[in-house]
């Protein structure tokens, strides 16, 4: 039967194109379900493992970008607190700076207000015990004045010790009556 649709099909042409051909549709249903067979069995289970394989890579990758991810957003994170640690340490260690140098500062002054003060006690220490040297010295310049003056008032010469002994009564007196 095929054969004769075959040689009616060679002897008679299609009268039109939308005229059906039997024996065409058979092969070509044939050749296709043969095709798809051949495919079905070797070609598909390459093309579907080969596209799995990519996708499973293509999620392994996705994943690992998704860890490296959330890593370098964990480093990020972490540097930003260390940073900010970091600026927290160094303004605690600049007020801590200033907090000493003020206390330094402080201390030094203190200190040169001390040394100052020990200079100028030493100073009027100083001063007072020079007054005192130039006080005694005027006084014994006036007694032995006042010595020489009284003994040629008098033309008497009592002796020495006793005269300066009376002018520095003489001289206590006066100063004490102030």
């Amino acid at each position: 039967m095929l054969l004769a649709l075959l040689q009616e099909a060679e002897t008679h042409g299609p009268n039109s194109p939308f005229e059906p051909e039997f024996g065409l549709i058979f092969w070509t249903l044939a050749v296709f379900a043969v095709l798809y067979w051949v495919l079905q069995k070797y070609a598909w289970p390459a093309i579907v493992g080969a596209t799995e394989e990519r996708e499973r890579k293509i999620a392994r990758q996705l994943e690992e970008a998704e860890r490296m991810n959330a890593e370098s957003q964990a480093a990020l994170d972490e540097h930003k607190r260390l940073l900010a640690g970091a600026k927290e340490d160094a303004r605690a260690l600049i007020g801590e700076a200033k907090t000493v140098a003020e206390k330094e500062r402080e201390g030094l002054l203190a200190k040169t207000r001390q040394e100052q003060e020990q200079i100028l006690e030493r100073a009027k220490r100083e001063i007072e015990a020079e007054l005192g040297k130039a006080i005694a010295e005027l006084r014994r310049g006036a007694v032995d004045l006042s010595l020489a003056a009284a003994s040629r008032l008098i033309d008497a010469n009592l002796d020495d010790a006793a005269n300066r002994k009376l002018v520095v009564e003489y001289l206590d007196s006066l100063e004490h009556s102030r």
